[in-house]
């Protein structure tokens, strides 16, 4: 197995858990585009989190397998032209994104989960994290690769020991955080309705930090705080930085 990549920027390192900016902010900006992140940025997220699909082999930032829903196209991202999706609002304006796009925007300004959508799409967000490492000044650990499909990670960790990876999971698996492990992931990403306790205390057990997904309402924030976890997912950054100045 692959020793992990340092983790530093990966775990919480005061009172209060990091801050990922769901797609961006969005409860206040059109979900991952460019304003998506600059707005969650502007708003304090520490992270920035975005979802990435494929089209014509290049990454962009698209959480469904169709444009329907989030911009005013038709059809699937994978299956359309270059040149129609470049032309598509995704909202007050906005584009469709590349990866490159959003890394340019962020700027090191905060770090950058990307969620993996797309099958064999492993290498070539790789290919896009090495520019960023190695021309534009980014540190390995400034990256988040997570995804649910774990096969898509695996590959990517084969490609890339230094990119830390954070597994996904909709419930409670039922060898909890070992999966995680095996894979060499740094974090387990976890959804606020299957939050089990157990769960938690395994994956610390085994040194993976535990994020927690997608948390809007205050009182719930609240709560998934109070059981000590490492980052919070919110369309809303400021409502987890408005408990940290109180508590």
């Amino acid at each position: 197995m692959y020793s992990n990549p340092p983790p530093s920027q990966c775990t919480r390192t005061g009172d209060g858990p990091l801050v990922f900016g769901h797609r961006g902010a969005r409860g206040h900006a059109p979900e991952n585009t460019l304003l998506g992140i600059e707005t969650g940025i502007r708003l304090g997220a520490d992270w920035i989190e975005v979802d990435v699909h494929l089209n014509a082999g290049n990454p962009v930032l698209m959480h469904d397998l169709t444009l329907d829903r989030t911009t005013n196209g038709r059809g699937f991202v994978a299956d359309v032209p270059p040149d129609y999706l470049a032309e598509l609002d995704a909202g007050r304006g906005q584009k469709v994104p590349s990866v490159l796009d959003a890394i340019d925007m962020i700027d090191r300004r905060a770090g950058l989960n990307l969620e993996l959508k797309a099958a064999g799409s492993a290498a070539i967000v790789v290919r896009e994290i090495r520019h960023a490492v190695q021309l534009l000044g980014w540190d390995w650990s400034a990256f988040l690769v997570s995804s649910f499909d774990l096969q898509e990670l695996r590959q990517l960790r084969a490609l890339e020991p230094r990119i830390p990876i954070g597994a996904l999971y909709a419930g409670v698996p039922l060898d909890y955080a070992a999966s995680a492990e095996a894979l060499g992931a740094v974090s387990v990403h976890l959804s606020h309705e299957f939050l089990a306790p157990n769960m938690i205390r395994d994956a610390r057990a085994r040194g993976l930090a535990v994020h927690v997904y997608t948390v809007n309402d205050p009182v719930e924030i609240a709560r998934v705080r109070a059981l000590g976890v490492d980052g919070i997912f919110t369309d809303y950054p400021e409502r987890v930085l408005v408990l940290d100045r109180v508590a």
